[in-house]
Protein backbone atom coordinates (compact mmCIF):
# COMPACT_ATOMS: atom_id res chain seq x y z
CA UNK A 1 0.00 0.00 0.00
CA UNK A 2 1.34 3.52 -0.83
CA UNK A 3 0.33 6.47 0.78
CA UNK A 4 0.45 10.33 -0.30
CA UNK A 5 0.48 13.28 1.97
CA UNK A 6 -1.78 16.11 0.89
CA UNK A 7 -1.43 19.24 2.97
CA UNK A 8 -3.16 22.55 2.21
CA UNK A 9 -2.43 25.68 3.88
CA UNK A 10 -4.97 28.66 3.17
CA UNK A 11 -7.85 26.28 3.70
CA UNK A 12 -6.39 26.13 7.54
CA UNK A 13 -6.99 29.65 8.13
CA UNK A 14 -10.49 29.40 7.26
CA UNK A 15 -11.96 28.51 11.29
CA UNK A 16 -15.32 26.96 11.48
CA UNK A 17 -15.55 26.28 7.95
CA UNK A 18 -12.33 24.91 7.48
CA UNK A 19 -14.15 21.10 7.42
CA UNK A 20 -16.76 22.15 4.31
CA UNK A 21 -13.43 23.62 2.16
CA UNK A 22 -11.28 20.26 3.37
CA UNK A 23 -14.16 18.26 2.27
CA UNK A 24 -14.61 19.74 -0.91
CA UNK A 25 -10.52 19.42 -1.59
CA UNK A 26 -11.06 15.54 -0.62
CA UNK A 27 -14.16 15.31 -3.33
CA UNK A 28 -12.11 16.77 -5.79
CA UNK A 29 -8.99 14.78 -5.42
CA UNK A 30 -11.57 11.70 -5.98
CA UNK A 31 -12.68 13.19 -9.11
CA UNK A 32 -9.34 14.29 -10.31
CA UNK A 33 -8.29 10.77 -9.27
CA UNK A 34 -11.54 8.61 -10.53
CA UNK A 35 -9.64 6.56 -12.99
CA UNK A 36 -6.98 5.08 -11.18
CA UNK A 37 -7.98 3.11 -8.92
CA UNK A 38 -6.95 4.92 -5.97
CA UNK A 39 -7.62 3.12 -2.69
CA UNK A 40 -8.77 5.39 -0.66
CA UNK A 41 -8.75 9.25 0.31
CA UNK A 42 -9.59 10.87 3.71
CA UNK A 43 -9.24 13.76 5.85
CA UNK A 44 -6.57 13.13 8.70
CA UNK A 45 -5.44 15.83 11.30
CA UNK A 46 -4.74 18.95 8.96
CA UNK A 47 -3.71 16.89 6.16
CA UNK A 48 -5.26 14.34 3.70
CA UNK A 49 -3.77 10.71 2.73
CA UNK A 50 -4.27 9.16 -0.93
CA UNK A 51 -4.22 5.55 -0.47
CA UNK A 52 -3.09 3.92 -3.62
CA UNK A 53 -2.22 0.21 -4.52
CA UNK A 54 0.51 0.24 -7.36
CA UNK A 55 4.31 1.98 -6.89
CA UNK A 56 3.53 2.49 -11.19
CA UNK A 57 0.57 4.33 -10.57
CA UNK A 58 2.92 7.54 -8.63
CA UNK A 59 3.84 9.43 -11.54
CA UNK A 60 0.21 10.21 -13.07
CA UNK A 61 -1.09 10.63 -8.95
CA UNK A 62 1.63 13.19 -8.95
CA UNK A 63 0.73 14.70 -11.92
CA UNK A 64 -2.75 15.20 -10.97
CA UNK A 65 -2.42 16.63 -7.50
CA UNK A 66 0.23 19.08 -9.08
CA UNK A 67 -3.13 20.53 -10.78
CA UNK A 68 -5.48 20.74 -7.98
CA UNK A 69 -6.28 23.64 -6.79
CA UNK A 70 -6.15 23.86 -2.52
CA UNK A 71 -2.60 21.94 -2.50
CA UNK A 72 0.10 23.56 -0.72
CA UNK A 73 2.38 20.75 -1.01
CA UNK A 74 2.21 16.80 -1.40
CA UNK A 75 4.74 13.71 -0.71
CA UNK A 76 4.91 10.14 -1.76
CA UNK A 77 5.00 8.57 2.44
CA UNK A 78 5.34 5.68 4.02
CA UNK A 79 2.60 5.03 7.00
CA UNK A 80 3.88 2.88 10.13
CA UNK A 81 2.45 2.92 13.80
CA UNK A 82 2.61 5.89 16.00
CA UNK A 83 6.04 4.66 17.82
CA UNK A 84 9.24 5.60 17.76
CA UNK A 85 11.08 2.78 17.80
CA UNK A 86 9.09 1.87 14.57
CA UNK A 87 9.48 5.01 12.97
CA UNK A 88 13.03 5.12 13.67
CA UNK A 89 13.42 1.39 11.69
CA UNK A 90 11.15 2.63 8.96
CA UNK A 91 13.17 5.70 8.48
CA UNK A 92 16.68 3.83 8.44
CA UNK A 93 15.03 1.42 5.99
CA UNK A 94 13.96 4.04 3.61
CA UNK A 95 17.58 5.86 3.63
CA UNK A 96 18.79 2.03 2.86
CA UNK A 97 19.90 3.05 -0.69
CA UNK A 98 20.85 6.57 -0.39
CA UNK A 99 23.63 8.64 -0.04
CA UNK A 100 24.29 11.86 0.64
CA UNK A 101 27.01 14.44 2.21
CA UNK A 102 24.54 15.82 4.92
CA UNK A 103 21.08 15.38 6.29
CA UNK A 104 18.04 17.03 8.73
CA UNK A 105 15.07 16.01 10.30
CA UNK A 106 11.93 17.54 10.71
CA UNK A 107 9.47 16.36 12.53
CA UNK A 108 5.61 18.00 13.09
CA UNK A 109 3.41 16.37 16.28
CA UNK A 110 -0.09 16.73 15.30
CA UNK A 111 -1.40 14.54 17.95
CA UNK A 112 0.26 16.19 21.49
CA UNK A 113 -0.49 13.27 23.20
CA UNK A 114 2.64 11.48 21.58
CA UNK A 115 5.24 11.35 24.51
CA UNK A 116 8.24 13.07 22.48
CA UNK A 117 7.89 16.72 21.56
CA UNK A 118 8.93 17.74 17.62
CA UNK A 119 12.41 18.95 18.66
CA UNK A 120 13.19 15.14 21.14
CA UNK A 121 12.16 13.35 18.02
CA UNK A 122 14.37 15.19 15.68
CA UNK A 123 17.33 15.24 17.96
CA UNK A 124 16.71 11.05 18.74
CA UNK A 125 16.07 10.13 15.33
CA UNK A 126 19.12 12.32 13.91
CA UNK A 127 21.00 10.72 16.04
CA UNK A 128 20.08 7.28 15.14
CA UNK A 129 20.44 8.31 11.40
CA UNK A 130 23.93 9.78 11.96
CA UNK A 131 25.10 6.42 14.07
CA UNK A 132 23.71 4.28 11.15
CA UNK A 133 24.94 6.14 8.13
CA UNK A 134 27.50 9.09 9.37
CA UNK A 135 26.29 11.39 7.69
CA UNK A 136 26.77 15.26 8.75
CA UNK A 137 24.09 17.23 10.14
CA UNK A 138 23.01 20.38 8.55
CA UNK A 139 20.48 22.30 9.44
CA UNK A 140 20.69 25.17 7.22
CA UNK A 141 21.42 23.52 3.92
CA UNK A 142 20.54 19.79 4.02
CA UNK A 143 21.39 17.11 0.92
CA UNK A 144 18.33 15.45 2.67
CA UNK A 145 15.33 16.39 4.57
CA UNK A 146 13.79 13.56 6.56
CA UNK A 147 10.14 14.62 7.36
CA UNK A 148 8.01 12.58 10.22
CA UNK A 149 4.47 13.29 11.08
CA UNK A 150 3.00 12.32 13.75
CA UNK A 151 -0.81 11.69 14.19
CA UNK A 152 -2.80 9.59 16.72
CA UNK A 153 -2.35 5.89 15.99
CA UNK A 154 0.03 6.27 13.00
CA UNK A 155 2.91 8.29 11.71
CA UNK A 156 4.18 9.01 8.34
CA UNK A 157 7.68 9.64 6.99
CA UNK A 158 8.80 11.11 3.38
CA UNK A 159 12.11 12.14 1.92
CA UNK A 160 10.63 14.90 -0.84
CA UNK A 161 8.29 17.28 -1.18
CA UNK A 162 6.35 18.29 -4.45
CA UNK A 163 4.71 21.44 -4.70
CA UNK A 164 0.93 22.24 -5.45
CA UNK A 165 -1.40 24.69 -6.91
CA UNK A 166 -1.71 26.19 -4.02
CA UNK A 167 -5.50 29.18 -3.69
CA UNK A 168 -8.79 26.95 -2.85
CA UNK A 169 -10.56 23.82 -4.11
CA UNK A 170 -12.33 24.15 -7.38
CA UNK A 171 -16.31 24.80 -6.40
CA UNK A 172 -15.80 26.86 -2.89
CA UNK A 173 -16.27 29.94 -4.35
CA UNK A 174 -19.29 30.19 -6.89
CA UNK A 175 -19.52 30.70 -10.42
CA UNK A 176 -18.07 33.04 -12.84
CA UNK A 177 -18.02 33.40 -16.85
CA UNK A 178 -14.93 33.80 -18.63
CA UNK A 179 -14.74 35.88 -22.10
CA UNK A 180 -11.93 32.96 -23.95
CA UNK A 181 -10.48 34.14 -27.14
CA UNK A 182 -7.50 32.22 -28.20
CA UNK A 183 -5.23 34.67 -26.98
CA UNK A 184 -2.36 34.56 -24.37
CA UNK A 185 -3.84 36.48 -21.54
CA UNK A 186 -7.77 35.24 -21.12
CA UNK A 187 -6.52 31.63 -20.24
CA UNK A 188 -4.54 33.24 -17.57
CA UNK A 189 -7.12 34.99 -16.01
CA UNK A 190 -9.94 32.09 -15.65
CA UNK A 191 -6.72 29.65 -14.38
CA UNK A 192 -6.27 32.44 -12.03
CA UNK A 193 -9.94 32.70 -10.74
CA UNK A 194 -10.07 28.32 -10.73
CA UNK A 195 -7.59 29.20 -8.10
CA UNK A 196 -9.47 31.57 -6.04
CA UNK A 197 -11.88 28.33 -5.50
CA UNK A 198 -14.79 29.60 -8.71
CA UNK A 199 -16.05 27.68 -11.39
CA UNK A 200 -15.10 29.06 -14.03
CA UNK A 201 -17.80 29.07 -17.30
CA UNK A 202 -15.82 30.06 -20.80
CA UNK A 203 -17.29 31.89 -23.13
CA UNK A 204 -15.84 32.46 -26.84
CA UNK A 205 -16.99 34.55 -29.89
CA UNK A 206 -15.38 33.57 -32.99
CA UNK A 207 -15.98 34.86 -36.69
CA UNK A 208 -16.42 31.27 -38.54
CA UNK A 209 -16.74 31.42 -41.19
CA UNK A 210 -15.24 34.64 -42.10
CA UNK A 211 -12.67 33.52 -40.82
CA UNK A 212 -11.17 29.69 -39.78
CA UNK A 213 -12.42 27.77 -37.73
CA UNK A 214 -8.53 27.87 -35.62
CA UNK A 215 -9.71 30.03 -32.91
CA UNK A 216 -12.37 27.48 -31.88
CA UNK A 217 -10.30 24.77 -32.04
CA UNK A 218 -7.13 26.87 -29.66
CA UNK A 219 -10.10 27.58 -27.47
CA UNK A 220 -11.17 23.33 -26.90
CA UNK A 221 -7.71 22.77 -26.46
CA UNK A 222 -7.88 25.57 -23.81
CA UNK A 223 -11.19 24.16 -22.05
CA UNK A 224 -9.54 20.91 -21.84
CA UNK A 225 -5.82 22.23 -20.15
CA UNK A 226 -8.24 24.42 -17.61
CA UNK A 227 -10.79 21.51 -16.72
CA UNK A 228 -7.99 19.15 -15.55
CA UNK A 229 -7.71 21.79 -13.21
CA UNK A 230 -11.11 22.54 -11.90
CA UNK A 231 -12.62 19.27 -13.38
CA UNK A 232 -15.81 20.33 -15.23
CA UNK A 233 -16.09 22.93 -17.37
CA UNK A 234 -18.89 24.15 -19.56
CA UNK A 235 -17.70 26.45 -22.61
CA UNK A 236 -20.33 28.59 -24.96
CA UNK A 237 -19.49 29.14 -28.32
CA UNK A 238 -20.77 32.39 -29.68
CA UNK A 239 -20.78 33.26 -33.59
CA UNK A 240 -20.01 36.72 -33.37
CA UNK A 241 -18.98 37.51 -37.39
CA UNK A 242 -22.28 38.44 -38.66
CA UNK A 243 -23.08 41.16 -35.45
CA UNK A 244 -19.31 42.68 -36.47
CA UNK A 245 -20.56 43.15 -39.87
CA UNK A 246 -23.66 44.77 -38.58
CA UNK A 247 -21.47 46.93 -36.49
CA UNK A 248 -19.57 48.34 -39.78
CA UNK A 249 -22.18 49.21 -41.77
CA UNK A 250 -23.67 51.16 -38.72
CA UNK A 251 -20.98 52.76 -36.40
CA UNK A 252 -18.08 54.94 -37.01
CA UNK A 253 -14.47 53.40 -37.41
CA UNK A 254 -13.40 54.84 -34.41
CA UNK A 255 -15.88 53.41 -32.22
CA UNK A 256 -16.39 50.38 -33.39
CA UNK A 257 -13.70 48.21 -30.39
CA UNK A 258 -15.86 49.65 -27.59
CA UNK A 259 -19.04 48.47 -29.55
CA UNK A 260 -18.39 45.30 -30.14
CA UNK A 261 -16.97 45.01 -26.14
CA UNK A 262 -20.08 46.18 -25.36
CA UNK A 263 -21.62 43.76 -26.85
CA UNK A 264 -19.88 41.03 -25.84
CA UNK A 265 -20.73 42.31 -22.57
CA UNK A 266 -24.06 42.06 -23.03
CA UNK A 267 -24.08 38.40 -24.91
CA UNK A 268 -21.79 37.29 -21.97
CA UNK A 269 -24.04 38.55 -18.76
CA UNK A 270 -27.14 36.91 -20.44
CA UNK A 271 -25.33 33.56 -20.66
CA UNK A 272 -23.78 34.02 -17.33
CA UNK A 273 -27.12 34.58 -15.61
CA UNK A 274 -28.66 31.65 -17.53
CA UNK A 275 -25.93 29.55 -16.21
CA UNK A 276 -25.63 30.64 -12.31
CA UNK A 277 -22.72 32.90 -12.81
CA UNK A 278 -22.51 35.56 -10.51
CA UNK A 279 -19.82 37.54 -12.23
CA UNK A 280 -18.03 38.28 -15.43
CA UNK A 281 -14.29 37.91 -15.97
CA UNK A 282 -12.01 38.96 -18.71
CA UNK A 283 -7.86 38.59 -19.37
CA UNK A 284 -7.35 42.41 -20.04
CA UNK A 285 -4.92 44.65 -18.21
CA UNK A 286 -4.62 48.63 -18.53
CA UNK A 287 -3.23 50.49 -21.37
CA UNK A 288 -2.50 47.19 -23.02
CA UNK A 289 -4.75 47.96 -26.48
CA UNK A 290 -7.13 50.92 -26.91
CA UNK A 291 -10.26 49.20 -25.65
CA UNK A 292 -8.52 48.92 -22.19
CA UNK A 293 -7.79 52.21 -21.21
CA UNK A 294 -9.94 52.89 -18.19
CA UNK A 295 -12.09 55.53 -20.17
CA UNK A 296 -13.13 52.48 -22.39
CA UNK A 297 -13.31 50.16 -19.83
CA UNK A 298 -15.76 52.54 -17.86
CA UNK A 299 -17.58 52.95 -20.91
CA UNK A 300 -17.66 49.15 -21.58
CA UNK A 301 -18.73 48.16 -17.96
CA UNK A 302 -21.48 50.22 -17.87
CA UNK A 303 -23.65 48.36 -20.16
CA UNK A 304 -23.63 45.36 -17.40
CA UNK A 305 -25.09 44.92 -14.38
CA UNK A 306 -22.82 42.02 -12.75
CA UNK A 307 -19.31 42.65 -11.34
CA UNK A 308 -16.67 42.21 -14.21
CA UNK A 309 -13.57 40.40 -12.84
CA UNK A 310 -9.97 41.51 -14.16
CA UNK A 311 -7.67 39.18 -12.56
CA UNK A 312 -4.70 40.35 -14.89
CA UNK A 313 -5.46 44.38 -14.86
CA UNK A 314 -2.10 45.05 -12.85
CA UNK A 315 0.15 43.12 -14.53
CA UNK A 316 2.24 43.39 -17.93
CA UNK A 317 2.90 41.23 -20.70
CA UNK A 318 6.31 39.36 -19.53
CA UNK A 319 4.36 38.32 -16.31
CA UNK A 320 1.15 36.77 -18.11
CA UNK A 321 2.85 35.16 -20.36
CA UNK A 322 5.38 33.44 -17.49
CA UNK A 323 1.95 32.49 -16.15
CA UNK A 324 1.03 31.10 -19.26
CA UNK A 325 3.85 29.17 -19.73
CA UNK A 326 3.64 27.70 -16.31
CA UNK A 327 0.08 26.94 -17.06
CA UNK A 328 1.00 25.17 -20.00
CA UNK A 329 -1.46 27.20 -22.63
CA UNK A 330 1.38 29.74 -23.54
CA UNK A 331 2.02 27.29 -26.80
CA UNK A 332 -1.49 26.82 -27.70
CA UNK A 333 -2.38 30.40 -27.55
CA UNK A 334 0.87 31.30 -30.05
CA UNK A 335 -1.05 29.54 -32.56
CA UNK A 336 -1.56 32.11 -35.70
CA UNK A 337 -4.78 32.77 -36.04
CA UNK A 338 -7.49 34.68 -36.88
CA UNK A 339 -10.17 35.84 -34.37
CA UNK A 340 -13.15 37.84 -33.96
CA UNK A 341 -10.74 41.00 -32.17
CA UNK A 342 -8.73 41.41 -35.47
CA UNK A 343 -11.90 41.40 -37.85
CA UNK A 344 -12.78 45.05 -38.89
CA UNK A 345 -10.87 46.66 -36.64
CA UNK A 346 -10.12 49.80 -37.45
CA UNK A 347 -7.02 51.72 -37.57
CA UNK A 348 -7.39 54.51 -34.91
CA UNK A 349 -9.65 53.36 -32.49
CA UNK A 350 -10.74 55.48 -30.25
CA UNK A 351 -9.15 55.39 -26.19
CA UNK A 352 -11.59 57.74 -24.94
CA UNK A 353 -15.06 56.92 -26.05
CA UNK A 354 -17.68 59.56 -24.90
CA UNK A 355 -21.07 58.01 -23.78
CA UNK A 356 -23.42 59.80 -25.67
CA UNK A 357 -21.44 59.32 -29.11
CA UNK A 358 -21.28 55.04 -28.17
CA UNK A 359 -25.08 55.45 -27.01
CA UNK A 360 -26.35 56.76 -30.54
CA UNK A 361 -24.15 54.55 -32.36
CA UNK A 362 -25.77 51.87 -30.55
CA UNK A 363 -29.11 53.20 -31.06
CA UNK A 364 -28.75 53.57 -34.78
CA UNK A 365 -27.57 49.54 -35.08
CA UNK A 366 -30.26 47.96 -32.89
CA UNK A 367 -28.91 46.16 -29.91
CA UNK A 368 -31.05 43.88 -28.38
CA UNK A 369 -32.38 41.84 -31.37
CA UNK A 370 -28.33 41.08 -32.42
CA UNK A 371 -27.86 40.46 -28.21
CA UNK A 372 -30.64 37.67 -28.54
CA UNK A 373 -30.01 35.70 -31.92
CA UNK A 374 -26.41 35.41 -30.44
CA UNK A 375 -27.82 34.41 -26.91
CA UNK A 376 -30.24 31.87 -28.38
CA UNK A 377 -27.62 30.49 -31.20
CA UNK A 378 -25.09 29.69 -28.91
CA UNK A 379 -23.73 26.46 -28.77
CA UNK A 380 -22.83 24.40 -25.50
CA UNK A 381 -20.12 22.29 -24.38
CA UNK A 382 -19.56 20.10 -21.09
CA UNK A 383 -16.15 19.01 -20.65
CA UNK A 384 -14.94 16.58 -17.63
CA UNK A 385 -11.47 15.33 -16.03
CA UNK A 386 -11.04 12.66 -15.90
CA UNK A 387 -12.63 11.86 -19.59
CA UNK A 388 -13.72 8.64 -18.37
CA UNK A 389 -15.89 9.82 -15.25
CA UNK A 390 -19.32 11.44 -15.36
CA UNK A 391 -19.65 15.14 -14.58
CA UNK A 392 -21.73 15.06 -11.08
CA UNK A 393 -24.91 16.71 -10.48
CA UNK A 394 -22.98 19.54 -8.47
CA UNK A 395 -22.41 21.85 -11.14
CA UNK A 396 -25.61 21.61 -12.60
Amino acid sequence: MQSVIVHYQEIALKGRNRPWFVERLVSNIRSATADLGLRRVRALMGRIEVQYESGDTWGEVRDRLARLPGIANFSKAVRCPCDFEVIAETVLGELADLEVESFRVTAQRADKRFPLRSPEIERQLGGRIKAARGWRVDLERPALTVRVETLTDEAYCYLSKESGAGGLPSGVSGRVACLLSGGIDSPVAAYRMVRRGCRVRLIHFHSYPILSHTSQDKVAEIAERLTRSQLETRLYVVAFGDIQRQVVLAVPPALRVVVYRRLMLRIAERIARASGAMALVTGEAVGQVASQTLDNMAIIDSVVSMPVLRPLVGMDKDEIVREARQLGTYEISIIPDEDCCTLFTPKHPTTKAKAREVEAAEHALGVEPLVDGAVAAAIRQDLTFPASVAPSARDE
